[in-house]
């Protein structure tokens, strides 16, 4: 057997894991869920529930990953041998499975996108009818397929070279280009008129807004925008030295991932306000509303080409850590079988979102539940699928791993001390559990 892969170094590992973090769900989904919960009292709720919950959900899968040793299945028939929490591994090679099948085809959407601003053909659409030109993408049973096809053959590529050579490699540029590139759009948003009635709406919390219904979304965001809940942070700490410290990576990586969701947010929402759009505008809001903002700007397409760049980035790591993790599980580390099931697992996952990439054309009458292709795969994993991985991860870690084992992959590294470990441990086996449960509930209330 080869010897199993590790990162290249701590950056290499920090990085990686922040742009399985930084996704869809930083850049695409916080800015119009911050938008239709009233601003800035989203965030500030956002913001202690990352901290209080999604730490440490975060460190548990750390936990479970570096003491394991191995992929997400092997992980935990280690850790608990002879029973059956190894389930929590399949779990997530499932949800990771469907996840990317439709993932990938909102990547594909942004590859469209960003192929017309490169050539212009954004800044030319007749009557700046956004809304009909993306309903007329999305309809296209050609275009969406092939630009699907294209997201997921970058994906592929990349994670058949390895952990190193692939991963770590192409973490280490897009990661730091994503920040350059955010920076450079927050200072034109800033620059623009009555830009800070924007950055009042982000940053000034107005708590009158604040309901149980908003209190429920800022606590399940929490939740879902540091990839827990699917065993990727278990893999991706499994290939961690064990001298590196795992607090201070997962606190590295959630301020990361909390100050690129300030950016998004300074990023569009001083733009909406320049231009008097309402910030509710809900998922639409990135291929309707932002073209159109930026088509009435000097050199704004631009700047929304590179916000698009910017989205594919985020879009792209988050994908290598999804199939990264199913490969993982597949090849049980030996990096002689990864080529060859990186483009198996990666053509299955293609296939099985073709449903999803046509469920806005030739399939947009075919559903199951109401729902169609691409909405149940949303729900299922979103509201399903994902609260049970992070209910089951935090019972293991808290109930069924032994707490001398935990403790000691906490203080790898650098010593952990002993009142703040017992009360990340209280929070994790008594208060979190009963938090996912309630907002699981009240997701399913609402159907």
């Amino acid at each position: 057997m080869q010897e199993r892969e590790q990162w290249a170094s701590k950056l290499g590992f920090i990085l990686s894991a922040a742009g399985s973090a930084i996704g869809l769900g930083a850049i695409w989904k916080f800015p119009y869920i911050t938008g239709q919960n009233g601003g800035g009292a989203f965030l500030m709720l956002f913001l202690l529930f990352t901290i209080l919950i999604g730490l440490p959900l975060l460190l548990a899968e750390f936990s479970i990953g570096r003491a394991g040793g191995g992929d997400a299945l092997t992980s935990y028939k280690r850790l608990a041998p002879k029973t059956p929490w190894f389930g929590i591994g399949i779990l997530g090679l499932v949800t990771c499975f469907i996840l990317l099948s439709f993932y990938s085809v909102i990547g594909g959407w942004i590859v469209i996108y960003l192929f017309k601003a490169a050539t212009g053909s954004l800044a030319h659409v007749q009557n700046a009818n956004y809304d009909g030109l993306f309903a007329s993408i999305i309809a296209n049973p050609t275009i969406s397929l092939s630009m699907q096809f294209i997201f997921m053959l970058i994906t592929i590529i990349v994670v058949a070279k390895g952990v190193q050579k692939g991963i770590e490699r192409m973490s280490k540029i897009m990661m730091p280009a994503l920040a350059i590139l955010f920076f450079i759009l927050v200072v034109r948003s800033l620059t623009l008129p009555h830009a800070i009635e924007g950055v009042r709406f982000l940053l000034q919390p107005d708590f009158g807004k604040v309901s149980s219904q908003t209190i429920l979304e800022a606590m399940g965001q929490s939740f879902f925008t540091l990839s827990l809940g699917v065993s990727v942070m278990v893999t991706y700490s499994s290939y961690l030295s064990k001298k590196e410290s795992l607090p201070k990576s997962a606190i590295s990586i959630v301020i990361m991932n909390i100050a690129v969701v300030l950016l998004a947010g300074l990023a569009i929402f001083p733009a909406v306000f320049s231009f008097g759009m309402k910030p509710d505008a809900g998922p639409v809001l990135l291929f309707h509303v932002l073209p159109s903002i930026f088509s009435q700007l000097p050199f704004g397409m631009f700047f929304f080409f590179l916000f698009l760049v910017v989205f594919l980035f985020a879009a792209l790591t988050s994908g290598f850590s999804m199939l990264e993790m199913i490969v993982a599980i597949i090849t049980k580390g030996d990096p002689n079988k990864r080529r060859k099931w990186s483009w198996i697992i990666g053509l299955g996952i293609f296939i099985v979102g073709i449903p999803s990439a046509l469920s806005y054309g030739l399939m947009a009458d075919f559903k199951i539940f109401g729902k169609t292709f691409f909405d149940l795969a949303d729900y299922a994993v979103s509201n399903v699928l994902m609260p049970i991985g992070t209910l089951l991860i935090a019972i293991f870690v808290s109930w069924i791993m032994k707490k001398s084992t935990v403790y000691e992959e906490l203080s790898e590294g650098s010593e952990m001390r002993k009142g703040i470990f017992q009360a990340w441990y209280f929070l994790l086996r008594y208060i979190i559990p009963i938090l996912i449960i309630v907002v699981m509930v009240n997701v399913l209330r609402q159907v």
